[in-house]
């Protein structure tokens, strides 16, 4: 029987005696710690080397390697030279196989888990192997080495920096150490540096001592990329908060063993000396015995990804909303708030919110951030779409920065040029329009608004239901998803659009795809407006008038999907007698804390609710982009969208949520109106009162 024993640095109270077969031969496997003391260490590396056939080193590295060279760790050199008869290894270089396999490993299984991941490194030249992996993943890289080797307040920002520090020519090694002692103002600038580093941070590269010090407030929410942590270890952790452990270091017969105890192992197996086996004996061992990484879950299985979303002001009245501009609008004249309008439209992209909360039934949770551009519609709209396309782009370098791992464009940002096109091609990260939720969004507000009006019979099982709808911007992207999917279930589809050309296309394809639909063109929407019972608005109108709403039929349902509103307050509050829904808004699952954009708590526009539903589900890809929209994946984002929870917030109008009298009331003078009863009306004097919303930031996300 061979005798490994295994000196580590690291806590005796984790101390073991393990008995098993390895590679074939029968194995005693003892960890013995020595609570931090080198004095001890030596101790029993010479009262062991005696008893055991090969000698673990744990918790140490006899050497590490930057950009090609190598440096020696003195302490431990000096630990290892204790050791004369036997083999003793620190499993150096077993333990960066491990590390980049693990996280290799997460990449593969969970895919894109590190994608954009704010990561930081206790020691990073001590992992700087595992650095370049990472690299391959995201930018987001920090080195705590200056702050936690010297006390010296600095945090390298990149792998660069991490092999200038480590070649003694980065700018902290000017820092002159005596002057870096405890209680120092220097010292508490440190700490303050390292304590920010980790808050910001979504992963933490550590070892497991270095780990053990700090608190639930650095560690919450993290995911630890370490080597041998034992169940204690990890139900410590949890408590702390952490979300997920990467773990390096395989289990065997319910022990951790550390890449010392395992190199030690194959050396006493192999019968060669540490320094004769190669990568091919670490892979047969590796193979042979079954061994892989460790995903442990201490709270249980979660996910935390990340998105960014880009939001902008609609009007001036944004600008108004803000101190000291509010007080500025109100004594300035109109020229100083178009001057501000243009000027705001070249200020640099801002985080406006962060968004947390976002919690699905099957356990993934989401964060993200909305980025706000400053461009009004009328300035975008002003400018050539490469104006737009560079501010999206500052905008996605942001996003990158805060880490997220997909980002949605709201507003105007999807309209101007090749919505989106041309963005997803050059942006960091992967993007998304939201147009396939929100033609989803807009139809299923829709369809629970007619419902709840009952003026349109349910149709027979396998029939179109009997009525007409309407799709004022039937070419555009969110229109012509609205038309083909109306197509498969209403009686007759009139498609509206200034462009001829695109239109007869649009209903050739739908023929293609529904052969017995009915389908009417026109350039106009006043044309056919009167018989309606359904119209959907996707313009990009950007306030223009799209149709006169005089002219529509009582009790007609007409979703307003556009931002600005195809239908402003003062247009609907002219029919009472009709239901004007202002698109479908999304109600999202947990309890969601951001800033406010107009809409009750938990709700948000179904574009914003597309890049959460990605998120949540890990489809970082470029799904919703251009203006043809596949309609498979307005299919495919609403089934993804009830697997995580979503559903459609309460129906509402311009003054707020519509109640179940608010729309019996519509109802009432609906049929009134078709009799006859009322053949002017006037909302001021007959509409029903719905709560108003919340004041917002007027920030479009459509």
């Amino acid at each position: 029987m061979k005798h490994i024993v295994s000196i580590s640095l690291g806590a005796s109270h984790n101390n073991f005696d393990l008995h098993t077969d390895f590679m074939g031969q029968p194995m005693q496997v003892r960890r013995l710690g020595t609570d931090g003391s080198a004095s001890k260490a030596v101790t029993l590396l010479r009262q062991w080397e005696s008893r055991a056939d090969v000698l673990g080193l744990g918790v140490a590295r006899d050497h590490y390697s930057v950009a090609g060279k190598q440096y020696a760790e003195p302490d431990s050199v000096a630990l290892k030279r204790a050791v004369t008869r036997i083999p003793v290894t620190t499993g150096a270089r077993l333990q960066d196989i491990l590390q980049e396999w693990a996280v290799r490993h997460v990449q593969t299984t969970l895919p894109q888990f590190f994608s954009n991941a704010r990561v930081l490194f206790w020691s990073g030249k001590e992992q700087y192997r595992l650095a370049l992996c990472l690299a391959e993943y995201t930018h987001n890289l920090q080195f705590a080495d200056p702050v936690v080797q010297h006390g010296v307040p600095k945090i390298l920002q990149s792998v660069h920096d991490l092999e200038l520090y480590t070649r003694g020519a980065h700018l902290v090694s000017g820092w002159v150490p005596d002057v870096v002692t405890d209680n120092t103002p220097v010292q508490q600038w440190a700490d303050f540096v390292l304590q920010s580093a980790l808050q910001e941070s979504t992963v933490l590269v550590a070892m497991p001592h270095e780990v053990d010090g700090l608190t639930a407030r650095a560690l919450a929410g993290k995911v630890v990329v370490s080597v041998g942590v034992n169940a204690e270890r990890a139900a410590k952790w949890g408590a702390l908060g952490v979300h997920t452990i990467v773990d390096a270091a395989p289990a065997i017969a319910g022990h951790v063993l550390s890449p010392a105890t395992l190199d030690a192992m194959l050396i006493a197996a192999t019968g060669r000396d540490g320094d004769d086996l190669d990568t091919d004996d670490y892979l047969g061992m590796l193979t042979q015995e079954g061994l892989e990484p460790r995903i442990l879950y201490p709270n249980g299985p979660t996910r935390m990804n990340r998105f960014a979303f880009v939001i902008h002001p609609l009007s001036q009245e944004y600008f108004k909303k803000v101190k000291p501009i509010e007080l500025l609008s109100h004594v300035s004249p109109p020229v100083v708030m178009d001057t501000l309008e243009k000027a705001m439209a070249y200020a640099p992209p801002f985080v406006y919110s962060k968004v947390t909360g976002i919690r699905s039934p099957t356990g993934a949770q989401a964060e993200g951030w909305l980025i706000s551009v400053g461009g009004t519609p009328k300035e975008i709209m002003a400018h050539d779409p490469e104006f737009t396309y560079r501010r999206l782009l500052a905008a996605a370098e942001l996003a990158r920065g805060l880490g997220a791992q997909i980002m949605g464009l709201g507003a105007f940002t999807k309209v101007v040029g090749d919505a989106g096109v041309t963005v997803a091609k050059r942006a960091p990260l992967p993007i998304t329009t939201g147009n396939s939720y929100s033609a989803s969004g807009a139809l299923w507000a829709a369809h629970d608004a007619m419902r709840r009006l009952g003026l349109v019979k349910a149709p027979a099982k396998g029939k179109k239901a009997a009525f007409k709808a309407m799709v004022v911007g039937a070419t555009g992207a969110i229109g012509s998803v609205c038309a083909r999917l109306l197509a498969t279930t209403a009686h007759e589809v009139y498609m509206v659009s200034p462009e001829p050309a695109k239109l007869l296309v649009l209903k050739e394809s739908i023929l293609r795809e529904t052969p017995d639909a009915r389908l009417f063109l026109s350039a106009r929407a006043d044309t056919h407006i009167a018989d309606m019972d359904m119209i959907v608005t996707a313009t990009s109108g950007a306030g223009k008038k799209v149709l006169d709403i005089m002219r529509v039929k009582p009790g007609c349902v007409i979703t307003d999907v556009a931002r600005p509103l195809d239908l402003p307050p003062t247009e609907v509050a002219k029919r009472p007698d009709v239901l004007v829904v202002e698109s479908g808004e999304i109600r999202l699952p947990g309890e969601v804390q951001m800033k406010n954009i107009g809409l009750p708590p938990n709700v948000a526009y179904a574009c914003l609710a597309e890049t959460i539903v990605l998120a949540l589900d890990g489809r970082f890809e470029n799904f919703t982009v251009g203006r043809e929209i596949e309609w498979e994946r307005v299919r495919e984002i609403y089934r993804l969208g009830l697997k995580h929870g979503m559903q459609l917030a309460a129906v509402s109008g311009v003054n707020g949520v519509f109640s179940d009298a608010d729309i019996a009331q519509v109802r009432k003078l609906a049929l009134a109106a078709r009799k006859g009863g009322l053949p002017k009306l006037s909302r001021k004097a007959s509409a029903p009162k719905a709560p108003r919303k919340t004041k917002g930031a007027q920030h479009g996300t459509r």
